[in-house]
């Protein structure tokens, strides 16, 4: 539950007027740098009850596309010694629960938006599950698709302009064993993903971000990367690694994304909070 008078501070931020006019408040380059400019971004929910964290806890061992650790975490100063406690971290941008930005797979010189340039108006939005863990228990390479969209909108109305969508293939649960990657002896991953024909059916509902509970927007034996190649540079986000899609509805919890803002980035690992 909240904290007394947080749900009162989260009606005067969130409110059509109240939020709007704060992310108003943005630099006209940085707005003009994204397909989805905030002002077309519909109402936050005004209340929540819960907080629901999806994201991994990042440690050395957390598993990675290539199978080789990501992240290094050396102490430098210790309090016992120096008074105080402070690591250095050494890391790879795409490790753990984290974000693609568009200059992710886009070229230097495209205009695609770092990490850092995503305008905040973007980075919280209303957040719709789709659950095929039943479909990527028989299949693990399953791809969300265009049907699958569809079925999804008939059973919870239609997918809101600005959102997030999320795929839940129950694999989140694998973290932390070999069936994350799910790689055979010579290598090749299978594990699910979105499709391009799903992705291009988001994009014409002006859909701002995907996610996934999963190593990769495309499936693990994806040779081409249709996905990373025409979202991102498209002007949308994607996460990756995302963590319990099961504890959120499949509608009316709005995701907040604590993407880094580090210039040039191509992404970074993320805390991400739904409000439910």
């Amino acid at each position: 539950m909240c904290v007394p008078g947080c749900q009162e501070f989260i009606t005067r931020k969130l409110s059509r007027r109240g939020f709007f006019k704060g992310v108003g408040g943005l630099g006209a380059t940085a707005a003009a740098a994204t397909v989805f400019q905030a002002s077309a971004v519909p109402a936050r929910a005004a209340t929540f009850t819960q907080a629901v964290d999806l994201t991994h806890v990042l440690a050395p061992d957390f598993p990675t596309f290539p199978g080789i650790p990501a992240i290094e975490i050396k102490p430098k100063y210790v309090i016992d010694k120096d008074g105080y406690n402070l690591n250095i971290w050494t890391l790879e941008e795409h490790v753990g629960t984290h974000m693609d930005a568009p200059l992710h797979f886009s070229k230097a010189d495209s205009g695609a938006q770092s990490v850092a340039e995503i305008p905040v108006g973007s980075l919280v939005v209303p957040l719709c599950v789709i659950d095929v863990k039943a479909k990527a228990a028989a299949d693990p390479n399953y791809m969300v698709t265009a049907d699958d969209i569809a079925a999804f909108e008939a059973a919870n109305g239609a997918i809101p302009a600005g959102a997030c969508v999320a795929m839940n293939s129950g694999w989140s649960s694998k973290v932390g064993t070999p069936g994350f990657r799910n790689a055979n002896a010579a290598g090749a991953m299978s594990f699910p993903g979105f499709s391009k024909a799903a992705t291009d059916a988001l994009s014409a509902k002006n859909v701002v971000g995907i996610a996934v509970d999963t190593l990769s927007l495309d499936p693990g034996n994806s040779k081409d990367f249709a996905v990373h190649y025409s979202w991102l540079p498209s002007g949308h986000w994607g996460l990756e690694c995302v963590a319990n899609l099961d504890d959120v509805p499949a509608t009316g919890a709005t995701l907040v994304v604590g993407a880094p803002k580090v210039k040039d980035g191509t992404g970074g690992p993320s805390r991400l909070i739904a409000l439910v």
